[in-house]
């Protein structure tokens, strides 16, 4: 298909050249910077002047473009293996939206009071009840929430909190671990 003397482009890059050989399924150019290099047959395309323009696109094999396009597998993700007999933490939706039906007259302040006195509720619930664990969904925003909820629960003995989990909630809800006596 190329033959000496050939004007030709390198696909992929900013290369055009002349062929200087070819051997095999190997093609050696001049570039237009002069440097020789080689490649592949099927890395470079034959250039044609624009009045043979039509006829250049009429030879382009379309199974060969559509099979170079096409997309690559879905990658799969890896989900959080759980004990069938694990029963999920409760988890408990600290958005304003979530606790009252309109928050219109509602100052900052209130918001703020009504959220962490349904968590104080909820952590108060769950030490009385002896739940091992519950999640609190904040959100992200600004993180004033999440730091009033932190200081909330670090005025409790007994319980460790984090992050919950990144795959399921992002970096908007805590994981709240209560400590049990043995009593």
């Amino acid at each position: 298909m190329l033959n000496k003397g050939d004007k030709v482009s390198v696909l992929d890059e900013a290369i055009n050249g002349v062929v200087l050989s070819v051997k095999n399924n190997e093609v050696t150019i001049e570039t237009e910077d002069g440097f020789v290099m080689t490649f592949f047959v099927n890395e470079l395309i034959k250039m044609h002047d624009s009045s043979n323009l039509m006829n250049s696109i009429k030879r382009i094999n379309l199974s060969e473009v559509s099979k170079e396009k096409e997309e690559p597998k879905a990658r799969s993700f890896v989900k959080e293996r759980k004990d069938k007999r694990e029963i999920p933490a409760p988890e408990f939706d600290l958005h304003i939206e979530k606790l009252v039906p309109n928050k219109r007259g509602m100052s900052n302040y209130d918001i703020l009071t009504l959220q962490t006195e349904t968590a104080k509720r909820h952590i108060e619930f769950a030490i009385r009840n002896r739940i091992p664990k519950i999640v609190f969904i904040h959100g992200v925003g600004e993180g004033i929430l999440k730091a009033e909820l932190d200081f909330l629960l670090g005025r409790y003995d007994g319980i460790d909190f984090q992050d919950a989990n990144y795959q399921k909630y992002g970096l908007g809800a805590t994981e709240v671990y209560f400590k049990q006596n043995t009593k």
